[in-house]
């Protein structure tokens, strides 16, 4: 029996050829042989070759001349998804439910997503309407996993910040009277660190303001972000040496460069547990060299407050410096932000790698 030109298609995709997929695909519908089919499976297979672009502009071409199809809707989603553009995923992915509710590889896609963009309650919803699929359980439980985390999972940090990328700055210094950076500056002086210079690198830089506040300490000045968006604002600053998209524990570990100082302004509240960032943060300290950082104040330990940002207590921070030999060279009650128009009760932090 002779294989179809889609069924072809779709053993190079099984067979890990999708290049020759894209090729035959291409040929296939320009040749006016291929329908709507042919173009879902040029997107998945452009995806596959990691050509995220080109897959994007064949979903929403396709999505174009077909906007009232289920699958039309799922192959945008997937393309989105592997594009990391989450929110507009997630959009294609509830369309393409609200056409056919009993779509399921959509509703797997859109618990994959919300899992992506760190949201597994959100994921769970998804799953609990799927009755059985291969890869219901593994999502399942990545989802606990994710639930059971002492930090805001990578995801969910990524996907706030790159929704609130655009009015950022706007929003944090006029709605939130957000003073982080000021606030660690002003320690910093305190501690008479602008009578010299120093190598200094910023965690979770974000838009770049906390680089502002010290870049008249810098010889050198680099940032880290989880969020490429944010990360594109920064760099427009022109203010650092090098800007990198990474989680600040993975980077903090690896860094091949040793820094006099770190900064991390209101960065450690997506954190719960600082002892890995703490034990990176020496590891990248020069002797003697300083971290300086804003938390938010809990009585005891530390906990996940209402808004999902994590707070410390003063003896937590002491004791977990303590483990780390770290001298704490300045300790300050401290307002780094107002929510709903009250005051955020916080610490500003100056630890001191001992020689």
């Amino acid at each position: 029996m002779e294989t179809s030109p889609l069924d072809h298609a779709n053993d190079l995709l099984q067979e890990g050829r999708p290049d020759e997929a894209v090729n035959f695909l291409r040929t296939l519908i320009d040749a006016n042989r291929g329908g709507l089919m042919a173009r879902l499976l040029l997107a998945r297979a452009l995806s596959a070759t990691g050509d995220t672009q080109a897959a994007l502009e064949t979903a929403r071409e396709t999505s174009a001349l077909h906007p009232g199809i289920a699958a039309v809707a799922l192959g945008l989603g997937e393309a989105l998804l592997a594009a990391q553009i989450l929110p507009t995923a997630i959009a294609e992915f509830h369309r393409a439910l609200r056409i056919d509710p009993a779509l399921e590889d959509a509703r797997l896609n859109l618990a994959q997503a919300w899992l992506e963009a760190g949201e597994p309650e959100k994921a769970q919803e998804a799953l609990d309407a799927l009755e059985d699929h291969p890869s219901r359980n593994a999502l399942i439980e990545r989802a606990k996993a994710m639930r059971s985390q002492q930090r805001s999972d990578a995801g969910y940090v990524r996907h706030l910040f790159d929704q609130f990328s655009a009015d950022y700055d706007a929003r944090m210094r006029g709605q939130l009277a957000y003073a982080a950076p000021e606030i660690l500056r002003g320690l910093a002086d305190l501690l008479g660190l602008q009578f010299t210079r120093h190598e200094i690198l910023d965690l979770g830089c974000g838009t770049g303001l906390g680089g502002v506040a010290f870049k008249d300490l810098a010889t050198r000045l680099d940032g880290i972000d989880l969020s490429p968006a944010m990360i594109e604002k920064a760099r427009a600053r022109e203010i650092y040496d090098d800007l990198k998209v990474a989680d600040l524990e993975t980077a903090l570990a690896k860094t091949p460069h040793a820094y006099d100082l770190l900064i991390a302004a209101d960065t450690l509240v997506y954190l719960g547990d600082l002892d890995p960032v703490f034990e990176a943060a020496s590891q990248a300290l020069k002797e003697g060299g300083t971290f300086l950082f804003t938390v938010e104040r809990a009585e005891a330990g530390f906990e996940l407050g209402p808004k999902r940002r994590w707070r410390h207590s003063e003896s937590y921070l002491r004791d977990c410096a303590a483990r780390y030999g770290y001298e704490i060279a300045g300790l300050l009650a401290a307002t780094p932000r107002t929510e709903a128009g009250a005051p955020v009760e916080g610490f500003a932090v100056a630890l001191r790698k001992q020689t």
